[in-house]
């Protein structure tokens, strides 16, 4: 019954994607390594796409927040970048059911994050490790997006496309506020994919251009 509850699971995200959802998400993790650290809290916030006027519109109604509960809490060093202290993490909601509630959220969006690499392989890891069906959506990397559309600017890391685009993160590195940054920061390349882009698969198509750009400074 539990295998035949995971199939089911993944068959339903491998639907085709929404092209009108797309999801933003930010995650929190214990340190830098994808392969070993542990996925802390995850936040998301759901974008409208409007095709036909070209629109995105970041939908603040339609967001997801979540701390995953921690048998021990992150390093000191580590408590104090992101802000979620040992108590809130002991507190935390279990973690295959946050990544339950978060596959539910979600559906069957597309997925984007700045470097969205390590966000991917942390979700994911975790899925399979408390034996959950792996998430199927298709993840698009900000950042790729951003270089595309704006060649000249000498820009590599999140901070660097925030004071280039004078974009106010209110507290950096905590999961929920990166993220709403990084939506404002989509807003503001959004015109110039709008441009060249009439569905999703002209914006994954867009983003794989960034291969073949010079990435100096």
């Amino acid at each position: 019954m539990h295998r035949l509850m995971r199939w089911l699971t993944g068959w339903r995200s491998a639907t085709p994607p929404n092209e009108n959802r797309w999801v933003m998400l930010d995650v929190e993790t214990s340190g830098l390594d994808a392969k070993r650290d542990r996925l802390l809290a995850i936040a998301a916030i759901g974008l409208q796409v409007d095709w036909p006027r070209q629109t995105l519109h970041i939908d603040l109604g339609d967001s997801f927040e979540v701390v995953l509960q921690q048998d021990h809490a992150s390093s000191h060093a580590n408590i104090l970048l992101h802000g979620i202290g040992e108590q809130e993490q002991r507190a935390g909601l279990a973690p295959a059911q946050a990544l339950q509630a978060f596959r539910q959220f979600v559906g069957n969006s597309p997925l984007l994050a700045f470097h969205c690499a390590f966000d991917e392989a942390v979700i994911q890891r975790h899925m399979t490790v408390h034996q959950l069906a792996k998430l199927s959506n298709p993840w698009l990397d900000l950042d790729h997006l951003c270089a595309v559309t704006h060649e000249g600017v000498r820009a590599r890391a999140l901070d660097d496309w925030l004071l280039h685009f004078k974009i106010e993160c209110a507290v950096r590195h905590q999961a929920a506020a990166d993220t709403l940054a990084e939506c404002e920061l989509l807003q503001r390349i959004w015109p110039r994919i709008a441009a060249q882009c009439h569905q999703w698969q002209d914006v994954q198509n867009l983003a794989s251009q960034h291969r073949w750009l010079p990435r100096s400074g």
